[in-house]
C-alpha cells in the first residue's frame, strides 16, 4: 500500500475542498492517506511517503501563499527528486500563471510532476473536485 502525503494551504476553503477531494481519490484507490498543513509538513517527512501532493491557491501577484507554504516548500523542493508529487489549487484572477510558474520551477529542480496539475478557478465545481480525485487515485498507483 502506497503512502500518500496531501500538503495544503487553504484562505477560503477552495483549496481545502479539493485537498479533500485528491485525498478521497487516493484512500478510494489503496493508498494510505495523510493530509497535513504546512507547519505540518518538512524536509524531515518527505522520506515517509511514496508520493505527496501540494495544494496552494494563487495569492497576490499569482505567487504561492508567502506565509506558511512558499517557506515549506521552498524547504523541502530540493528533497523531492525521485518522488512522485502533483499540484493543484485554485484562483481567482489571472489565467493560471502562478500554476505554470510552480510546475517550471519544480522542472527547474528535477522534480517531474507525476500528474497533471489541477486548477479551479474560485470554488472547485464538479469537474474540478472529479479531477483532483483522479489525480489522488494516480498517485495512489
Amino acid at each position: 500500500m502506497k503512502k500518500v502525503a496531501v500538503v495544503f494551504w487553504s484562505g477560503t476553503g477552495n483549496t481545502k475542498a479539493m485537498a479533500d477531494a485528491v485525498a478521497e481519490g487516493a484512500k478510494n484507490a489503496g493508498a494510505e492517506v495523510s493530509v497535513m498543513s504546512p507547519g505540518e509538513f518538512g524536509k524531515d517527512k518527505v522520506a515517509e511517503f511514496d508520493a505527496i501532493a501540494f495544494g496552494c491557491p494563487a495569492m497576490g501577484d499569482e505567487v504561492l501563499e508567502e506565509e506558511e507554504f512558499e517557506p515549506m516548500f521552498a524547504g523541502v523542493e530540493k528533497s523531492l527528486d525521485g518522488k512522485e508529487i502533483a499540484l493543484f489549487g485554485s484562483y481567482g484572477w489571472g489565467d493560471g500563471q502562478w500554476m505554470r510558474d510552480w510546475e517550471e520551477r519544480c522542472n527547474a529542480a528535477g522534480v517531474k510532476p507525476a500528474a497533471e496539475s489541477v486548477m479551479a478557478n474560485n470554488e472547485p465545481d464538479e469537474a474540478a473536485l472529479g479531477n483532483c480525485k483522479a489525480l489522488g487515485a494516480s498517485l495512489a498507483k
